[in-house]
């Protein structure tokens, strides 16, 4: 593992082939956090400038060791002994590092506990490297905040065209970071497109999972109807791998206990099949091809002809209603009240234990803190905080209307359906509305080498069957 050049995106190892090293004594866990320390060094903040690591653990050389003597006395923890991940900055850990949302107003929260996920992750095994930078508030504090800028961590930048291509959001850091070859898969969340939105414009591998696979405690929120965590990484057997692991039930998260018996299982056994005959995809079109370049319009293309070849049937014109919430009436109800909870059981964010104190902060702090103002969060906390609003109740239920019964469930059933297809993230908002799972695969390369994605999206707890055709198409593309 030698220092990288600056002539594009280093080799990324997948997490597959990092197991199979340290199980066969060829790598160690030590050396393994010492070269992605190294990676770190040479392009976060000197070099490339990614700036997608927000903090490091200091603990990380010492678990790695740790790590590495367990192995040799006791065996291995868990699936994911001596490997490396990088956590979004929005997800607790109960250690040394912050969790912040990228927030100068929450930039002293220390948690007392790691998150649900996060201890099922040390349970596995894994070394938590670091944090990663994000949109702040995850992309909920203000109309124009740019793609992975945060007061607290700056402009996080795509290593395959650093200050040219759109890194994504909100989960940019996760992404950049394994983009960029410092960790070798990372876990971001999403509302609505911010693991399939950075995923695709990094050329990564992104499952947003059903809401509920995923426990949500321990995860500054936006919306508990929406919110989830999800894999990013290079591939998608990791990807597939890192779900495994977190998804199962939490008993202080409801929304978990109606996934039983669909998390517990290994989500890698499911890629096995290399063709897709018999299977019918739907594409829909109107508001979700319209804007989309020439350029990056040709390689979707190319992605729904390489399906055809791998025996799936494609149907196009899917006429399926894209959403137009510009009032983003359920979330802005659902953030005051997630947000005011979370601040109040988080006792070290001094002077900081609701919403309107982090506007009071930012106000206060405005040459630092509103680079691109507050106006998402001013409109947050003027509602009721108690979701008894006629307004936000009929919202929704129109969205779990109109997103499943009358959206999603009603096309893939009309036209008899095993999944839609979207290109990148442009269908990700009704997926999330539905709190259905989509997964995020690399299509390919503009010439002027900017990513495309290819998106499955399918109904409740279809992550296996979503996951079987990424790996299709993934291998085929090979």
């Amino acid at each position: 593992m030698g220092a990288n050049d600056n002539s594009g995106p280093p080799f990324r190892p997948s997490v597959q082939s990092l197991a199979e090293d340290l199980a066969m004594g060829k790598l160690s866990s030590f050396e393994l956090v010492t070269h992605y320390l190294q990676q770190i060094t040479l392009d976060d903040k000197q070099g490339k400038q990614i700036n997608a690591v927000l903090e490091i653990n200091p603990d990380a050389l010492f678990i790695a060791e740790s790590l590495d003597v367990e192995r040799k006395i006791k065996g291995v923890r868990g699936a994911m002994h001596g490997i490396p991940v990088l956590i979004k900055d929005n997800i607790d850990t109960g250690d040394m590092m912050h969790t912040s949302a990228g927030s100068l107003a929450l930039k002293d929260n220390y948690a007392e506990d790691d998150a649900f996920l996060v201890a099922k992750l040390r349970a596995a095994g894994a070394v938590v490297l670091g944090k990663a930078n994000l949109t702040e508030w995850a992309n909920f504090m203000a109309e124009d905040m740019p793609n992975g800028f945060s007061s607290r961590g700056g402009q996080v930048l795509n290593p395959y065209g650093p200050g040219v291509f759109d890194v994504g959001g909100s989960s940019s850091g996760s992404a950049a970071g394994v983009a960029a070859g410092f960790v070798p898969i990372a876990v971001g969340t999403e509302t609505s497109g911010s693991i399939l939105s950075p995923a695709s414009a990094n050329h990564l591998v992104g499952i947003k999972p059903t809401v509920g696979l995923i426990s949500r405690s321990g995860i500054i929120p936006i919306s508990h109807s929406q919110d989830t965590a999800g894999p990013i990484a290079k591939t998608v057997w990791d990807a597939a791998f890192l779900l495994s692991i977190m998804a199962g039930p939490d008993p202080l998260d409801p929304a978990t206990l109606h996934s039983m018996g669909h998390s517990q299982m290994d989500y890698t056994q499911f890629l096995t099949r290399r063709d897709l005959q018999g299977i019918r995809l739907g594409v829909p079109s109107g508001p979700y091809l319209e804007d989309v370049r020439p350029e990056k319009l040709a390689i979707f293309q190319q992605a729904l002809d390489l399906l055809r070849s791998l025996g799936a049937e494609v149907i196009e014109d899917v006429a399926l209603f894209a959403f137009d919430d510009m009032e983003m009436t359920v979330l802005k109800h659902e953030f005051k009240s997630g947000v005011n909870y979370y601040l109040h059981h988080h006792h070290s964010v001094n002077q900081v234990k609701n919403l309107s104190d982090v506007i009071a902060f930012n106000k206060k702090h405005a040459d630092v803190a509103l680079n691109f103002g507050q106006s998402v969060l001013i409109e947050s906390d003027e509602t009721d905080g108690t979701l008894t609003s006629p307004r936000y109740i009929h919202a929704r239920l129109e969205d779990l209307r109109r997103s499943r019964s009358e959206g999603i469930d009603k096309m893939l059933d009309h036209h008899q359906l095993s999944a839609l297809l979207f290109i990148g993230a442009s269908g990700s908002e009704i997926a999330a509305k539905a709190g259905y799972p989509s997964v995020t695969v690399p299509a390919g390369l503009t010439v002027s080498g900017e990513p495309v994605g290819l998106t499955f999206t399918g109904s409740a707890f279809s992550e296996p069957q979503l996951l079987t055709y990424a790996y299709a198409f993934e291998q085929a593309k090979a």
